[in-house]
């Protein structure tokens, strides 16, 4: 069902015990699924709050539930505790709680859509950027809005060429060509702002 790591164990132990409460637990639960925008939330729940439904991971030292409508999503899940500098970063992967991409017969439009909103989109919007498919011609070529963190960025070309069309080319094999609809130049909100014109001493 769902592996969570000995490191994030730890973390969960950690939390529950700064928390002071006597029998509180962990309950995870998938928000939209099936859906491109679905997402892990995971809460503090005491046992008076647990409905009777859930599934229960026994881990060391507290329990870890699973809303009883979110475990099917959750097959071949896994959570992780990534310790860094500034404490450290759960990471939940959960490859099953979006659906299945569309099939063949859904169409190029729909199925390149799904790709953006599933896959894409939730790595560009930690840089605020987004994508969005303007069109699709005859021959297989996508044209691409990139629009916040991304309009007027300079590794837009990078983003685009080895993310983006990498990515919708794996997935949705008759696409030919990813292009980018947008003009960055004029953007408000770049990486790389260039002032030119000032001297070094400014």
């Amino acid at each position: 069902m769902i592996e969570i790591s000995e490191r994030a164990q730890q973390h969960f132990l950690r939390l529950l015990s700064q928390q002071g409460i006597e029998g509180l637990s962990i309950r995870l639960h998938v928000t939209a699924p099936g859906t491109p925008a679905a997402d892990c939330e995971l809460e503090f729940c005491e046992p008076q709050e647990l409905t009777g439904g859930e599934w229960t991971v026994e881990c060391q030292g507290f329990d870890f539930h699973i809303d009883g409508d979110s475990a099917s999503w959750l097959e071949g899940a896994s959570i992780d505790f990534e310790p860094n500098q500034t404490g450290g970063q759960l990471n939940i992967r959960a490859p099953k709680i979006k659906g299945e991409l569309p099939g063949m017969e859904a169409g190029l439009v729909e199925r390149v859509r799904y790709v953006l909103e599933a896959e894409v989109n939730p790595r560009i919007a930690a840089h605020g950027g987004r994508v969005s498919l303007l069109e699709i011609d005859a021959d297989g070529v996508v044209l691409l809005q990139f629009g916040g963190g991304c309009h007027g960025c300079g590794m837009v070309d990078v983003t685009l060429k080895h993310g983006v069309e990498k990515t919708l080319r794996e997935r949705v094999p008759e696409i030919t060509e990813v292009r980018d609809a947008t003009d960055h130049k004029g953007g408000s909100n770049p990486y790389y702002s260039k002032k030119e014109g000032q001297s070094a001493m400014g």
